[in-house]
Order: C-alpha cells, then structure tokens, then sequence
C-alpha cells in the first residue's frame, strides 16, 4: 500500500498468531487498510473475527507471551515522517499512547481503578504527557466532564466508579481518552450493553469530539446498525479476513459479502415479523443470496397472530400481578438526616397469559430487572400481590416456594456469572434435577441432561466440558438448557441477549421460540433493546423510574406509542 498524506494510519499486511498451550491460532491474516484524518472507520464483525486483536495491535496491547506479529506494519503519520509502531521501543512507545493514539475499552467497570476516584484517573492522564500543576489539570478534567455531558462534574470528579451509572462511567473512559487531544480515537465496542437512548448519546458524543478537535476514530462494534450511525467507511472482518469494505452508505445500500448481508439480516426487522430470524450460516451456506434465505422464513400474517392472540386472551391468567411494590432504604451521609425511599418498583398491575411473552423494556435503573426478581420472589414486595395459578407467592411456606420454583425459571443476563466455573455443564444443568428430586435416579438425570444438550444445539461431549470452554452464546445456551431441566411454565428472561453478538443473538431467539411452540412456555423477556423486545413480544410493557409508562400490543404500542418517553425510545434505535 503507497502511503498517502490525506492518511493518518496505514495498516499492511499485518499478520498475527496466538500461541497458547502449544495450540496455534491465526487470529489475523493479511490484513490492510488506511484510516483518512478526520473520518470515522467502523470495523464490524462477530467475536473471533479479529476486529478487536486487529485494534489493539496498534497500540501494541497484545500479551507479548501468548501473541505474535508474523508479518506487516502499521505506519502513523507524525507529520513530517511515517512511523512504525511496531518498531518502536516501549519507552518511546509511551509518547503515543494515550497523548497522540488513544482507546476507549469495551467494558468501563473493568477499565477504570475501582480503588481510585474517578476525576484523579483523568488528572493522571494529563499530568504523564503534559506539565501543568494539579490544580490546572483538575480544572481541566472538569470541563472535560462539562464537555462530555456528565452530570454534576464536581460531585463525578470525586466519585468512585461503583458511585456512577454505566453510561456515565463510558463517559468518564470517553473524557480520559480525549485528555490530550489525540490524533487517533480508538473506540473498542463502547456502546455494548448500554440503553438503546445512553448508545445514541454516546455515539453523537464521539462524533461531535471526533468534528470539534479533528480526530480520526477507528469504530469497532458487532452491531452494523450502530456503525451506520457514525462511521464514514466500514470495513467488515470475519475469521481473522477482511471480507468487505468502502464508503459506509454503499456497503449498506448494496452488500457484496454473504457475511455482510447475514449481519445486516439477522437483526429483528422493525417492518415485518418472520417465524424464524434469518443468520450468517443461512447467508454463507447458499452464497449470500438474500431473496433465497428470506423466501424461507415464513412471514406471520397480522390475522394469524390476530386469531392466535384472541384465543390466548380467553382463558386465565397464569401469572396476576397486583399493585406490586419494591421500595429501598437508601442511608443519608449527614449525620441525623432523614432517610429517604427509592421506589424501584412502584405500583405495578398487569396479567401475563398461558403461551404469551410479554416484554418488559426500559432504560438501565427503570425498575424492570427487579421487577422480574419480585415476580420470582427472589426478593420480597414491599406491597402488593403476585398470583402465580391463583396461588398468592408471598403467602407461601419455603416448603410450597421450594415447589413453585420448579415451575419458574429465569436465565440471567451474564451467562458466565451465573454458572460455576468449577463444576462441568453436565452437572450444572444436573444440579437442579438433584435438588428437586426429579428423574428416579442419576441415569434418568444423565439422559435428560444429554437431552437438553442436544436440544439447544450442542453436542454430547459438552457435558463433561467446564463453562471457560464455551463461546458466550454457547453459555447463554447452556444456562437455557438448564432453565428447562426442571421442565418450567413460566421463565423469566433478564437481558438474556443483550451482550450477544448479533448473529448468536438471532440463533437464541429463534431458540426460545421453538422451544416456546414445543413445551407451551410463558416467558417475561426483559431488555433495553426495543428492536429485539418488539420482536419476540406479544404485549410490551413500558417502565421508567419504577411505573409502567404504558402497556399494550408489541406491535400496535411500537407504532403509535403513547408516552413520549416511547417514542425516544423507538427513534434511539439504530437504523440503516
């Protein structure tokens, strides 16, 4: 590749191994490309494409050990001359990182100090590359806060990250990022998991900094629709390879890639609703024809849903909820001061049918995670009913919950948190069996585990495989299987597929679905992304600041919503 002037970085050729326990892996091959000054490239593509290794390789962030660099060069414009970064030596190194080549991590609560506020990282910054005095750089650091959009910069400044919101703590890696006015933004998956409206307003965010102080930003997301929301030109990676790239608009209006048209299908379309989510694999499999794929994936007709909904609504209700509240004791700093109340929950009432998913949606602190857990009674109304099969759950023994719970599951958001990672996937899905004292004796509990394995698409030998083994959505899969093993009625999905990649996302609604036909399963599917809760709901219930802002048909409510906090919801979501 010639280098060019109008260019700020230049990757050729660049090739990358990882070693580890003797097993070798290609993580990135022949890889090329240029960053423009002042433009924003996005880099798309699943987990393992090599996006991520390809990003922090500039840097030079790699583990020295386990990684590297085969061949190529990556060549940045320091004005007068091109520098190799991959030749220079770490003392040298230092001057770029962070002052002319920045990065904002993909998760903030692991990225910032826990042990340190949050005003004294950012001051570190500015005090390593710059020689001005604290109390210049404190000021400083403020205005930054002030500039990102942070609420209350003073009180921020002296908060620790455990103190702030996680859209907030992204904001405070964004402000420490851009300290020093760097040359190269590098932004690494920085809205994933965050609410559809804190994404859009991070996005503007890096966009407005990347105008105002003539940065370049390398955009790296799994998520097509957030790249078309900001990047100029995007560059689409897959199994270490980039498959497609060029100006943002055509790569979306006209993809050429099977795999770029699988990424760009497989999100839950907002115009009609099919039985089944197209996925890469049915783009790749026939070579990207998009009319094939599509023709497969029957399109539900608004009188089949009609007639299916009408006869739903006629019978009982499985689950009543009552007037529920969930207040917290929130303790005041001064001294004799009154307490005061967090209602987390505040005055909620609705029915849930036999065979209906009903979605819960609403920005991070809404309400709805805790709604879930007091509908579980993992944790206990303030006020309130919750019938379950017109039993009052509050009212219960630990004896008759014991046994309710066998009917009531929930799969929660982190797939790796909620398994033990030192017992086999076997014995985790088992383990519930056991408790319960289901299946007469361990074979019957070996088969069905086998079973379930099988069912939610993964092999036998996983069994005796540990939880580090697996991909994300191959965990999300197995926390699924073991939700089943108790063969529930109710299950309760808690941003189940919020941090998934787009394509593993798809194959895990389409799951629930089939298994949602298959057994009569009621689900209560709870997340941030509309899109995704649009798709798989039947009804949908609004929630901010622990009320229900409204509640109605999935589809009719994303249409023509009521509230205008709905509305801001539904036009934060990405499109293209």
């Amino acid at each position: 590749m010639q280098s060019h002037k109008d260019n700020i970085l230049e990757v050729n050729n660049l090739t990358i191994d990882f070693n580890n326990k003797n097993r070798h892996t290609r993580a990135i091959e022949g890889v090329s490309f240029s960053l423009k000054k002042n433009h924003i490239l996005g880099i798309v593509g699943e987990s393992g494409s090599g996006k991520s290794v390809t990003a922090m390789s500039i840097l030079r962030l790699l583990p020295t050990k386990q990684s590297k660099v085969v061949s190529g060069e990556i060549l940045f414009n320091d004005g007068d001359e091109w520098i190799d970064m991959l030749s220079l030596s770490t003392r040298q190194l230092r001057n770029y990182r962070g002052n002319r080549i920045s990065m904002i991590f993909q998760e903030p609560m692991t990225s910032l100090n826990p042990s340190m506020k949050c005003g004294k990282q950012v001051i570190e910054v500015l005090l390593n590359h710059q020689k001005l005095s604290y109390k210049v750089a404190k000021q400083m650091v403020i205005d930054l806060f002030n500039e990102v959009m942070l609420p209350r910069a003073e009180k921020i400044f002296d908060s620790y990250p455990h103190e702030i919101s996680g859209g907030q703590k992204q904001r405070v890696m964004i402000a420490m990022a851009v300290a020093c006015k760097p040359d190269i933004l590098i932004a690494d998956e920085p809205t994933t998991a965050l609410d559809v409206t804190v994404q859009k307003g991070v996005l503007l965010l890096i966009k407005s900094l990347c105008e105002k102080y003539d940065m370049s930003v390398l955009f790296i997301t799994h998520d097509l629709g957030v790249v078309a929301e900001i990047a100029d030109e995007v560059m689409v990676m897959y199994q270490g390879n980039i498959v497609e790239k060029g100006d943002a608009k055509q790569v979306f209006s006209d993809p050429q890639h099977p795999y770029t048209k699988g990424l760009l299908y497989c999100r839950p379309p907002i115009n009609v609703r099919y039985d089944k989510l197209p996925t890469v694999s049915d783009f790749l499999q026939i070579d990207g024809n998009s009319e094939s794929v599509l023709t497969k994936h029957h399109q539900i007709t608004d009188a089949e849903r009609a007639e299916r909904l009408d006869k739903m609504y006629q019978t009982e209700p499985i689950l009543q909820i009552h007037n529920l509240e969930k207040h917290y004791t929130l303790s005041n700093p001064k001294w004799f001061a009154k307490s005061s109340i967090l209602k987390a929950v505040d005055n909620i009432s609705f029915n849930v049918f036999k065979g209906e998913t009903v979605g819960l949606v609403g920005e991070s602190g809404c309400g709805k995670t805790t709604l879930g857990r007091t509908l579980l009674q993992l944790v206990s109304p303030t006020h309130g009913d919750v019938f379950y099969k017109g039993k009052d759950l509050s009212k219960l023994s630990s004896k008759e919950l014991k046994q309710i719970r066998k009917e009531i599951q929930i799969i929660f958001q982190d797939p790796y948190s909620s398994l033990n990672p030192r017992i086999t996937v076997g014995e985790a899905i088992m383990e519930p069996m056991r408790v319960h004292k289901l299946e007469v004796n361990q074979e019957g509990r070996l088969k069905k585990t086998m079973y379930l394995l099988k069912r939610v698409g993964l092999s036998e030998d996983s069994f005796y495989r540990y939880p580090h083994e697996f991909s994300g959505g191959q965990r999300q899969r197995i926390c699924i299987a073991r939700a089943l093993s108790l063969s529930p009625e109710l299950i309760v999905c808690d941003e189940s597929v919020s941090a998934l990649d787009v394509s593993v996302q798809a194959q895990v609604l389409n799951l629930l679905n089939e298994l949602k036909l298959e057994f009569g399963f009621t689900y209560i599917f709870i997340s941030h992304d509309l899109s995704v809760v649009r798709y798989m709901s039947d009804r949908i219930v609004v929630m901010k600041d622990g009320k229900m802002e409204e509640i109605g048909d999935a589809d009719e409510l994303y249409e023509n919503p009521n509230s205008d906090y709905t509305k801001n919801l539904i036009d934060a979501i990405p499109t293209f």
